[in-house]
């Protein structure tokens, strides 16, 4: 049988394996992950803003129940088709009993949706995020308390919008780190605008919109550690850009945890362990990040701070498929600055933003890259149905993926 391994620390963290019943070999027979090569295996991670948020708690449980939700099941195919052995899905709402990944897993992703081959996950990490917990402050400074603009992240419930980490290799529980409750005042020099909001609400702003996290994860004999978090939309505010101001910031928190020393000493966990991640450990960025280096409406240079960092690698990941849309849809896309082929986001063209690259897989340097792309297949051609234009049949963003060789047999 698979080995059942779950955990449930003081923060509602929950790490499990696959569903009782499934055997080894039908594991292994689904699922071609880890290729070894002498000393080596390939590992394939992958970001995807799978837009499984609903509007209500529960809603998103009631279709998982079911097995048979459009959006879900086509959700499913693009997973099966590029088949990650590890994969963050952003803006997955959080229930309490964390069932959402069971049935996710169970009557989805081990399920064929439309001839694919069924991808198989024994171990998945979640714990509670920001988005919908009630602050008990008017952070929108409209007179009034409650609601999801005074929450500590936007969201109409507690786990809307949240995060999900599902894996074919050991995720190592006991030394997680999450950053969920790291209060924005203490970043040094920081661009949280005090005078908005006032000293009170300024000491215990928190930074993170969902949250932060730093899953490791065993391949073989090598640790990498998953950097995975949903910084806020740069927009949705007034002249004092406290969201604009926010991404930029919750950005920046790692790229000081990347940097030893003075650099990182401020930040410290929800378990009050302080400081960055050690120079010798390998690592992944990945997630939404809302952030595009060349447009839309991100504070100058936000997404620089982690694409020029001297520990991180930029394979920019493209697409076929990217471009042409840019090119059939115009609109904003025409006084674009960046390349159409590394977006990864299929945003309202008229008025802005545009099609944008929000969404990063970002290894270290010591990480052997094989190849990197964004699933977002060209009109006609095989998957093109599953991206599609708005109502997107899945999410108006997009698969990324990066492909690397780790050292280190299982």
């Amino acid at each position: 049988m698979v080995p059942m391994s779950s955990r449930i620390s003081r923060r509602g963290a929950f790490a499990a394996a696959a569903a009782a019943g499934l055997g080894v070999p039908t594991a292994v027979a689904a699922a071609p992950p880890a290729q070894l090569s002498g000393q080596t295996q390939n590992l394939r991670v992958a970001t995807y803003n799978a837009s499984l948020n609903r509007d209500e708690a529960g809603a998103l449980l009631r279709d998982l129940e079911t097995g048979e939700d459009p959006q879900i099941r086509a959700v499913s195919e693009v997973v099966q088709i590029n088949n990650p052995d590890v994969l963050l899905i952003n803006e997955f709402d959080l229930d309490e009993e964390h069932r959402g990944l069971d049935l996710l897993r169970r009557n989805y992703l081990e399920i064929s949706q439309n001839g694919r081959t069924p991808v198989f996950y024994p171990y998945a990490y979640t714990a509670p995020v920001n988005t919908g917990v009630p602050s008990g402050f008017d952070l929108d400074g409209d007179g009034t308390i409650g609601g999801p603009e005074d929450a500590w992240g936007f969201g109409e419930f507690p786990g809307q919008y949240g995060m999900a980490i599902l894996s074919r290799h050991p995720i190592l529980t006991e030394e997680i780190r999450t950053f969920q409750t790291l209060r924005w005042q203490t970043m040094p020099s920081n661009l949280l605008p005090t005078d908005f909001y006032g000293p009170e609400i300024s000491s215990q702003l928190r930074l993170s919109s969902k949250s932060h996290w730093d899953v490791p994860v065993r391949i073989g004999s090598t640790t990498i550690h998953l950097l995975a978090a949903h910084p806020t939309p740069p927009n949705f505010d007034g002249p004092e850009k406290r969201n604009q101001r926010r991404n930029h910031d919750e950005i920046r928190l790692w790229a000081d945890y990347l940097r030893p020393g003075r650099t990182s000493e401020w930040i410290v966990d929800d378990d009050g362990v302080g400081g960055g991640l050690d120079p010798s450990e390998s690592f992944v960025i990945l997630g939404d990040y809302n952030a595009d280096p060349h447009d839309g409406d991100s504070w100058p240079g936000a997404i620089d701070q982690l694409l020029e960092h001297p520990r991180v690698k930029d394979t920019q990941p493209a697409s076929a498929g990217a471009a042409e849309a840019a090119t059939l849809q115009g609109g904003a896309n025409d006084d674009h600055a960046g390349d159409p082929r590394l977006d990864t986001a299929d945003f309202p063209d008229d008025p802005e933003p545009g099609n944008l690259r929000v969404d990063y897989v970002l290894p270290s340097r010591d990480l052997q890259v094989v190849a990197s792309s964004v699933y977002w297949p060209k009109r006609g051609e095989s998957g093109s149905e599953l991206t599609g234009e708005e109502p997107f049949p899945t999410s108006d963003h997009r698969l990324v993926r990066v492909d690397l060789q780790v050292a280190g047999r299982a």
